[in-house]
């Protein structure tokens, strides 16, 4: 059963949001699953510490579960047009996968969400690529033949799924943003879960 990780940093809930629905698209496809993480903040402040379990929400992801997984949907805020420290600072450390080609040959997807229309989206999709295409992943991205690319007015690119939040986070995800979340999920997971049945047929 194909195995779906759904990794993501949010800091104020929207990211979050656009997590869910990733989820929610991956096991749409019948016989995949999602495994929804996070990562824990880093602070400049070298005393602070987090806890080793969250308070509340999904566990913190751990290298194995990289490892384990047969895809990958990543998904942080932008920084400065990039990906947020938080997130960086998780898969800067997975030297040891990439030297294993852990993650070589699995689907991967990304997502986003900004404060504003123009705040820098598509920027931080393509830096949340860079380390994937290092470890060898495929990338999977949204094709205009789903409708939602077309008729959004406020998230949504092809490079991947996206979420205009507002200044203070107060805009719900639109039908379109929720739409394109879950159609990425399902890409991701039909793509697994051809390779899988690929794979079980020439070890077979």
């Amino acid at each position: 059963m194909p195995d779906i990780l759904v990794l993501y940093y949010s800091r104020h809930g929207s990211t979050a949001e656009l997590a869910r629905h990733v989820c929610r698209g991956v096991e749409s496809i019948p016989g995949v699953t999602a495994r929804l993480r996070t990562v824990p903040s880093v602070s400049a402040n070298i005393e602070a510490v987090e806890p080793g379990v969250p308070d509340n929400g999904p566990p913190f992801a751990t290298h194995e579960d990289l490892a384990q997984c047969d895809g990958l949907v990543m998904g942080s805020p932008t920084r400065f047009g990039n990906m947020a420290a938080s997130l960086k600072y998780f898969i800067d450390g997975t030297a040891s996968l990439w030297m294993s080609s852990a993650l070589a040959g699995k689907p991967a997807a990304v997502f986003t969400s900004t404060q504003t229309l123009h705040g820098g989206q598509e920027s931080t999709l393509l830096s949340m690529m860079l380390p994937l295409l290092h470890h060898g992943m495929y990338l999977v991205g949204l094709p205009y033949s789903e409708p939602g690319l077309t008729q959004t007015s406020s998230g949504g690119t092809p490079y991947g799924a996206s979420h205009v939040a507002g200044q203070s986070g107060q805009n719900r995800l639109t039908s379109a943003e929720s739409e394109l979340a879950r159609a990425l999920g399902a890409r991701v997971a039909a793509l697994a879960a051809r390779l899988s049945g690929a794979d079980a047929g020439r070890s077979s």
